[in-house]
């Protein structure tokens, strides 16, 4: 969209632009183009929700199939990382600044978090009813069992302990399974000061006193913004499968809301039945997902 207008500047003529331009700057171009390569025929649509997009994606995707209205969902999210893009987000001052020191500039939970460090990419996953999986064989990676989803109705970029937990508390009892059974949580945090510390809150009213282990893999994958929820989904898999919890890195001093989460600071090696990932996102959107070991 930036560069569109810097050519119509410039040219006065929006043939210069590019017949295709249009496609590119849409919201759902990516669903364009998987459904025109690969001939999808049935959902079409993009989920723009923030830094919980990739996370609604799958719990809608997983709706639809739990309501038995499509079979199999290709679902994901995907995330580029730009100067425009980026500049808009830095406005806020949300990004660290820890210059000298980038490998220990994102810490989620840390005492001495300053902010997020932004980075993109893109995940998918197909999303396939059980029976439907394995009559053809499908090598089925976990179960999706519990989608859960909040508005913190506050300010635009204000979180909410309450929001966060009522998202888990959604999640769990869409799956029917109490905080006890949960072994790892992937956090949302992103290393910012307000963010970390509400969901720090929310993570103590319904886990302190539990097992369960908790990572941000933000603190070594940066924060991939509006696609972050699927690819945690990704990273939550392959350490079910491989039994080890990745660590939170950098967290060296906790603070007085986390030093009351059982957090990862270093690789744990255990067996991953059960997962509850969360996305939060600005507008106060909250989602959280819970998937199960099949193995």
């Amino acid at each position: 969209v930036v560069e569109s207008a810097k050519i119509m500047d410039e040219k006065h003529d929006t043939e210069m632009l590019g017949y295709g331009l249009v496609f590119q700057s849409m919201n759902s171009t990516v669903n364009m183009n998987l459904c025109t390569i690969f001939g999808l025929r049935g959902v079409n649509f993009t989920i723009s929700a923030a830094c919980a997009s990739g996370s609604h994606s799958i719990g809608i995707g997983y709706m639809l199939i739990k309501q038995g209205l499509q079979d199999t969902i290709l679902c994901g999210g995907a995330q580029e990382t730009n100067y425009y893009s980026m500049a808009s987000f830095d406005a806020l001052r949300a990004f660290s600044v820890r210059m000298d020191e980038p490998q220990k500039a994102s810490r989620p939970f840390d005492k001495d978090r300053d902010g997020l460090i932004p980075s993109g990419g893109a995940a998918a996953l197909v999303l396939e009813e059980y029976e439907h999986a394995k009559a053809r064989g499908a090598n089925i990676l976990c179960e999706v069992v519990g989608y859960g989803f909040s508005s913190n109705g506050g300010g635009i970029s204000q979180p909410s302990d309450k929001g966060c937990a009522i998202a888990m508390q959604r999640a769990m009892k869409d799956a029917a399974i109490s905080p006890d059974e949960i072994d790892y949580i992937n956090a949302h945090a992103t290393s910012t000061p307000q963010g970390d510390m509400y969901e720090a809150l929310a993570l103590q009213q319904l886990f302190e006193g539990k097992h369960a282990l908790i990572s941000s893999t933000k603190s070594m994958t940066g924060h991939e913004c509006w696609m972050a929820g699927a690819s945690e989904i990704v990273y939550s898999i392959i350490m079910m499968q491989n039994s080890f919890v990745a660590p939170n890195i950098n967290f060296e001093n906790p603070d007085q809301y986390s030093e009351k989460l059982n957090i990862a600071a270093t690789r744990a090696d255990m067996q991953i039945d059960t997962v509850l990932s969360n996305s939060f996102g600005f507008g106060g959107t909250n989602s959280a997902l819970i998937i199960k070991n099949l193995q």
